[in-house]
């Protein structure tokens, strides 16, 4: 898979430094992987679930939510946002997540 964008993830850490290993690890695996569909990626990630049109990660423990969009054809996962566990709760990003 090809992730867009790592960016999100860096300045993500810069603020959450105990992030950075989990997110790393992420990234590397998601990297490598050749998902088709989100069974395979709960797999690995077995926490993983859809809500609506995104992929949501529970990273760190369930203390971060990682919000992605996955394009199992073209095999890309677009980043759309990280987000502590509070930050998640407040269901603002939810609204970008069914249109």
């Amino acid at each position: 898979m090809h992730v867009i964008s790592r960016k999100k993830l860096r300045e993500f850490c810069q603020i959450h430094a105990d992030s950075c290993e989990a997110l790393d690890d992420w990234f590397q695996t998601a990297s490598k992987a050749d998902w088709t569909n989100l069974i395979q990626v709960q797999t690995i990630y077995q926490k993983a679930e859809a809500v609506g049109n995104f992929t949501v990660f529970n990273i760190k423990g369930n203390k971060y939510r990682l919000i992605t969009s996955i394009n199992y054809e073209k095999q890309v996962i677009y980043i759309k946002y990280v987000l502590t566990h509070a930050e998640y709760d407040k269901d603002d990003w939810k609204r970008d997540a069914y249109y």
